[in-house]
């Protein structure tokens, strides 16, 4: 009987870097346990020195620094916003928060992200008829930054807000910038799958001083200076923590060796020789690789691949389903090629185990399982657009 493997491999597991107990021992000694401490401002400077931009505000999660951003952009009733259609329902769900209308914007086959072609396409017709974005949700996919400078060439034009989704990207370089520093309004996810992790959390930065006051403002309940409780709005409990914080910092010094980590493990499938396609990183920029994304050979599904690794204890799985494609966008108006780059990705696309503990032996067993199954299910060619 073979036997199972006893610690499960996961996707993208969290990986300690050695010094967050010493901050989060710190708030302990000094008793700043409550959502407030020192570990929060600290932990915004530093991210915003290593992003090189002006500000940055800590917050509950990426989710809400997507909510935020939009809010502090003006977005209301009846407004319209792109998105990125390939992504997690999360870069969306903000919109209809604050009662927008969300609409979807294809991928471009070259880097899986938004499509800049498509986007402009979108935006003539949207023109033409009066009925424009106030803004456009640019979502860097796994660990890649999206082709900005035509993207914020093209919003530049029709006086579109843009909101960096780089919830997955931190790390990655476009050009000589940093992802998620390039749009209006950046947004990072510290989320326990995420290259670095504050447990849970999230970071908006910006350029903008005016724009991160009124974050932390809102952050905060929306809590007016005065010596009672004053408010003349409605606010959110979006602060991150001092504890977080501390989590925050103590992982922010590993960001770097994070990133060559995960491009290591990238590398490793790559010269596997497994019959992936895998996602090409763009020539503009550096990919974090935070995920290892690939395309399966056409004859082999996704799902029994899925289930196969997961009988063996390994987590993988499918590229996000596209945003227009899903019950709750349902009535949604989307832009997309002739035949979708998202739906086609989304039909042949697998994440692969990513963590960067994962040591070059037991990546070497994952590949050896999926060299088994290829086998016996005689791949064709891996599927290349």
């Amino acid at each position: 009987m073979k036997n199972i493997r006893a610690e499960p491999i996961y996707l993208s597991p969290p990986h300690l870097g050695g010094t967050e107990a010493d901050y989060v021992g710190e708030a302990f000694r000094d008793n700043w346990i409550a959502p407030v401490g020192p570990h929060i401002k600290s932990f915004e400077e530093e991210m915003a020195a290593y992003c090189g931009i002006k500000r940055a505000v800590a917050l509950s999660s990426g989710t809400a620094a997507i909510h935020l951003a939009l809010h502090v952009l003006g977005i209301g009733k009846g407004d319209r916003v792109y998105c990125s259609t390939l992504t997690f329902v999360a870069s969306a769900n903000p919109i209809l928060y604050q009662q927008a209308e969300p609409v979807f914007i294809d991928s471009d086959s070259k880097t899986w992200n938004m499509s800049p072609e498509v986007l402009e396409r979108a935006l003539k017709f949207d023109a033409a008829r009066g009925k424009l974005p106030k803004a456009c949700i640019v979502v860097n996919l796994y660990g890649q930054s999206a082709d900005m400078k035509p993207i914020i060439q093209l919003c530049r034009k029709y006086g579109v807000y843009i909101i960096e989704d780089a919830a997955e990207s931190l790390g990655a370089v476009y050009q000589s910038s940093f992802s998620g520093t390039l749009g209006d309004i950046g947004v990072f996810s510290f989320n326990g799958n995420k290259i670095i992790t504050t447990s849970g959390g999230g970071m908006l930065v910006t350029e903008r001083t005016d724009w991160a006051d009124q974050a932390v403002y809102l952050a905060t309940q929306a809590k007016e200076a005065a010596e009672h409780y004053e408010h003349t709005q409605y606010g959110y409990n979006y602060r991150m923590s001092n504890i977080s914080a501390g989590i925050g910092r103590g992982q922010l010094r590993v960001l770097n060796r994070r990133v060559n980590e995960k491009r290591t493990v990238y590398q490793r499938y790559a010269e596997s020789g497994l019959p992936f396609s895998y996602m090409p990183e763009a020539s503009y920029g550096k990919a974090t690789r935070w995920l290892t994304a690939a395309l399966l050979p056409e004859n082999v599904l996704p799902v029994p691949f899925i289930q196969k690794l997961r009988g063996e204890r390994i987590e993988a799985r499918r590229v996000w389903k596209p945003l227009h494609m899903q019950p709750l966008f349902k009535h949604a108006d989307s832009f997309l090629h002739e035949s979708s780059i998202a739906e086609k990705l989304f039909h042949r696309g697998i994440c692969l185990p990513s963590g960067t503990a994962m040591t070059a032996s037991i990546q070497q067993e994952v590949i050896s399982i999926m060299e088994e199954y290829f086998q016996q299910s005689n791949p064709q060619e891996a599927v290349v657009f």
